[in-house]
């Protein structure tokens, strides 16, 4: 989640960092060089989507709105670089090869099918 007056490129190095690489359980060596990975790498993206997501959570009063990011790897070595592990309020994390037959939460897949669109590629 954003945090107050926080902009979402921020957010979205922050929650990599703290729950796919663990980042917060690192000696502060480590957490500057995944810092300084996860900028370069994530120093490009596409947005495929901002505003409003169907959401559980989603009242009259108060709803979810989100902004999700392409970040691709044509060569699958960029990605490669990291050793994924849950941190912070994540329980498991891992790489997974994409198809529509996967559930994913929410408007997850809609973010998923536009990140295909962009490639070119089958979802």
């Amino acid at each position: 989640m954003v945090d107050a007056g926080e902009n979402v490129s921020v957010t979205l190095k922050r929650e990599f960092s703290e729950e796919a690489l663990s980042s917060l359980d690192v000696g502060s060596e480590e957490r500057r060089k995944i810092e300084t990975t996860v900028n370069d790498l994530f120093a490009s993206g596409i947005k495929v989507y901002e505003g409003y997501v169907d959401d559980p959570r989603n009242t009259d009063n108060a709803w979810m709105e989100t902004v999700a990011m392409n970040f691709h790897d044509d060569s699958g070595d960029a990605f490669d670089r990291f050793d994924l592990k849950a941190g912070d309020d994540a329980s498991k994390v891992s790489w997974v090869d994409v198809g529509h037959e996967l559930k994913l939460y929410a408007s997850h897949s809609d973010f998923v099918c536009k990140a295909a669109e962009l490639h070119g590629a089958y979802y």
